[in-house]
């Protein structure tokens, strides 16, 4: 579903990303971790086509992401971000309803969907969808932000640091049930974070980033049994 094919990206003619060969398959929850600077946030604006390579290609279901209209890929991979982004002036449910209102969706229909999306994220109560985002918690925010992500029901979900602004309780909550609704909606997800314990809870598969260079992949039991160097660092 996602292919980096031996990708190189350069800011400020400095390299972000050094060579990168990774793919996630359909369905599998693939965790990048590292360090602030090691490229994690850089590969996901590659996916949606933020940014373009300076070397390699990156593919978004078979196709170079140069080849696809920008607009039309970022509103087919949903996106969930820490600072969450909700509109402040419009309800929760206006909120979650944003790209199937933007792909032209009939009202009661997004309606519906948005709707289902709430219950299955814990916020089907009924003054919920009615409120403001000022009205809610941090928890709830991040909640609303899962929904709007996959309102439109995308193939692909990827998410920066969702739950990094959390406190360590609910943070524990939504990673155990951001695994179970993902599973259950057989998304391909591309997830980035600097929290150890956060990729080995999440995570199918963990690829460790260091200097915009892979050094590990591997399964989260392969993760803690390495005696890679890097690794070991990063456990400690």
């Amino acid at each position: 579903m996602i292919r980096f094919e031996r990708v190189t990206a350069c800011l400020d003619e400095r390299v972000v990303l050094d060579r990168l060969d990774l793919g996630v398959a359909e369905g599998e929850i693939l965790v990048l971790l590292g360090r602030s600077g090691a490229g994690k946030s850089t590969a996901l604006r590659l996916v949606n086509r933020m940014l373009l390579p300076d070397r390699g290609t990156v593919r978004v279901c078979g196709a170079p992401t140069s080849e696809w209209d920008p607009i039309r890929l970022r509103r087919s991979v949903g996106y969930v971000i820490q600072e969450i982004g909700l509109f402040p002036h419009r309800t929760v449910l206006e909120n979650v309803e944003t790209v199937p209102r933007l792909l032209k969706w009939d009202p009661e229909t997004r309606r519906v969907r948005a709707l289902e999306l709430l219950e299955l994220v814990g916020l089907a109560g009924e003054e919920v969808p009615d409120r403001y985002p000022r009205a809610l918690s941090g928890g709830q925010k991040q909640r609303v932000g899962v929904a709007r992500a996959l309102c439109a029901d995308p193939a692909i979900l990827l998410c920066d640091e969702p739950f990094g602004a959390l406190d360590p309780i609910t943070r524990r909550d939504l990673q155990t049930q951001f695994r179970k609704l993902s599973r259950e909606l057989g998304k391909t997800v591309l997830f980035v974070t600097h929290d150890v314990g956060e990729a080995l809870t999440v995570g199918d598969r963990v690829g460790l980033l260091q200097s915009g260079s892979l050094r590990f992949l591997g399964t989260p039991e392969d993760f803690r049994s390495s005696r890679d160097e890097a690794v070991r660092e990063f456990r400690a």
